[in-house]
């Protein structure tokens, strides 16, 4: 399997250590190394961050990501709301964060990028009080 071209551009123009991955389940993973997550108040400051790419992508959404290691609250200790439950994928262990694109995925116009959207608002946003 194989990113579209333009989720390429977007991950290879945002500077972003990264990889596509195939998953032993059929589609493949887009894993992000040493994301920064320090701006949304989280503890540790990065992580590596997993997309699942289902195999029907981008005809169907992408849905949930995964941290590992798994990030808390830094002022509480707490995870964020809907991040608690911990999944193996890829031989790891990875925090998911059960998170969806509101309004519904929009077929040739939701990709990587705005997906990304949703990461940066929720692992920027979140910790912070």
């Amino acid at each position: 399997m194989d990113l579209p071209a333009r989720d390429v551009k977007f991950l290879n123009e945002r500077g972003l250590d990264w990889q596509l991955v195939p998953d032993p389940k059929g589609a493949a993973c887009v894993l992000v190394k040493g994301f920064d997550v320090a701006g949304g108040g989280f503890s540790p400051a990065a992580t590596d961050l997993m997309i699942r790419i289902p195999q029907q992508y981008p005809m169907t959404p992408l849905d949930m990501w995964y941290c590992d290691p798994p990030v808390r609250l830094a002022s509480t200790g707490q995870f964020a709301t809907a991040s608690e439950v911990i999944e193996t994928h890829l031989g790891r262990q990875w925090q998911r964060f059960s998170r969806h694109l509101n309004g519904g995925w929009r077929p040739g116009l939701d990709g990587m990028r705005s997906f990304f959207v949703l990461i940066q608002r929720e692992l920027q946003g979140i910790g912070k009080s």
